[in-house]
């Protein structure tokens, strides 16, 4: 929490000079790379002095390997970059620690934070999840999944495939089939606030393909603390393939069906 606290001083304060970059012919791009790079750096030191040893898998910086094999950080420094980038104020730090104690890794902590709304999402493992809303005195409050059970009255939440990425004609497809039985689909683009949303039961069940580990590995965990089915839409471990779905139980076999098909 401290960590995505401090990088997060760094992020707002470059945020607030993007719209002023809007309007200049070069864009915003090459600043923003800047500045996710700059949260990533602060994530690493406030970290490293906190647990020495650990290893990283960064966004911006890849692997990094410690002296102690069975922990390593995942990092997303700045989830929503493209917002960031346009001057939407809704992005996300990312940070989830990994532990591999007998050859079976697994997420054991987690938190994403929302510097502009100050919304902390964070959770460990069989501890429950939770959030935090400065904004509200800064008291903890227990993240529990939506208990809907109707999947017409049901909001879902999803990513669309950046340029030159395939899978748009296959979310058409998909997205034709959630829409057209449910109370509708999201696309705010950012995976890790779709998550903590889907976690906080602001959504019903998110969906999507091709995402990295630091996208997810955060939401995973809070998803699954907060009492939510978490599974890979194609064979591994959803960590691996970084095709994700997440609902409640209830909504579990409709919203697969729709999204999993041959």
């Amino acid at each position: 929490m401290q960590a995505a606290r401090k990088a997060s001083r760094g992020l707002l304060r470059d945020f607030s000079e993007v719209e002023h970059l809007q309007v200049s012919r070069k864009g915003p791009a090459d600043f923003v790379s800047k500045a996710d790079k700059r949260a990533e750096e602060v994530i690493y030191e406030v970290l490293s002095e906190a647990r020495p040893g650990y290893g990283f898998v960064m966004e911006e910086s890849g692997i990094k390997e410690g002296t102690d094999k069975t922990h390593r950080f995942i990092i997303d420094p700045l989830d929503g970059t493209t917002n960031f980038l346009h001057g939407i104020p809704h992005f996300a730090v990312s940070i989830a620690l990994e532990r591999n104690l007998e050859g079976t890794p697994e997420l054991v902590a987690g938190v994403i934070y929302n510097p502009v709304t100050d919304e902390m999402f964070f959770a460990e493992k069989d501890k429950g999840a939770f959030i935090n809303d400065g904004r509200l005195g800064g008291s903890d409050r227990r993240l529990r999944a939506a208990k809907r059970d109707d999947f017409s009255a049901a909001l879902f939440a999803t990513g669309i495939p950046f340029l030159g990425r395939p899978g748009h004609a296959r979310l058409l497809k998909e997205l034709h089939k959630v829409m057209g039985a449910s109370s509708g689909v999201r696309r705010l683009g950012a995976a890790s606030l779709d998550l903590a949303w889907t976690a906080a039961g602001r959504y019903d069940g998110f969906w999507e393909r091709g995402l990295a580990i630091w996208d997810i590995a955060a939401g995973v965990l809070i998803c699954e603390e907060a009492g939510l089915q978490v599974a890979s839409l194609t064979e591994g471990n959803v960590l691996d393939t970084g095709d994700i779905i997440t609902t409640n139980t209830a909504l579990w076999d409709g919203l697969l069906t729709r999204v999993d098909f041959k």
